[in-house]
């Protein structure tokens, strides 16, 4: 007897931020669930590893993007290759982010504020201008954006990190109701506390095995990428 179809077969689904952690995780995922995937970060290795994963599960091989996000013509030209190969995204994961430095205001190098602002918000900013007119062309696009608990309350010390995140926030809160009227459904998860290299980064001194899993959090993921999805507007805990 043949397995029933997963809840996004057939879709198109874009991932940043693949090559390891949450964005890794979600791509597998997907991949079990029937997406085909398109995958992009900066490490050509790391990618072809977790794309070995997904085509170990039965799955089809994804479309590799190495790809530094910072690069906004970079994301341009991706959104003309997708275009003219699919015609459609059905899926787009902004999940590629990075800390910065946890350190005071006054005491952040410019170019690691630069670096921030550059991926965390501009990036994804990039992402919605190139791939807005592929999410409306699916039958039911949708877009999804990985925040932080930290935009939503003062933290010392994580200020670019934090002023990052609610930038994103505010940025994608607009853009979901600029497409309210389409079928397009965007939303923001906030993966709360999760076992990634970002988290040893900023909390060297905690055991990482106490923490919840990437893979531990993609119902959510799913959830918000499926067809049949009608949240919108949201910032969705995964915990």
């Amino acid at each position: 007897m043949a397995a029933a179809p997963g809840r996004l077969a057939g879709r198109i689904a874009l991932v940043t931020g693949a090559s390891r952690g949450i964005g890794a995780a979600v791509a597998e995922r997907f991949a079990q669930e029937g997406a085909h995937l398109v995958l992009v970060a900066r490490g050509k290795k790391e990618l072809e590893a977790v794309d070995d994963r997904v085509q170990a599960t039965g799955a089809e091989p994804a479309t590799l993007v190495p790809l530094d996000l910072t690069d906004g013509s970079g994301i341009d030209r991706l959104g003309g290759a997708v275009a003219e190969r699919w015609g459609r995204l059905d899926v787009l994961v902004g999940n590629a982010g990075t800390l910065g430095t946890l350190a005071p205001m006054g005491h952040i190098r410019p170019e690691v504020w630069e670096r921030v602002m550059d991926l965390n918000v501009t990036a994804n900013w990039r992402l919605i201008r190139s791939f807005d007119p592929l999410l409306r062309a699916a039958p039911d696009g949708r877009a999804l954006f990985v925040t932080s608990g930290a935009a939503r309350r003062p933290i010392a010390y994580w200020g670019a990190y934090a002023a990052s995140k609610a930038a994103l926030e505010m940025m994608v809160g607009i853009y979901a109701a600029e497409v309210a009227k389409s079928t397009v459904r965007v939303n923001l998860v906030d993966p709360g506390t999760v076992r990634t290299a970002m988290r040893a980064l900023a909390m060297p001194g905690e055991d990482p095995m106490t923490l919840p899993t990437p893979e531990s959090i993609t119902d959510v993921f799913v959830d918000l990428a499926a067809a049949d999805c009608g949240r919108h507007g949201e910032v969705v805990k995964a915990y």
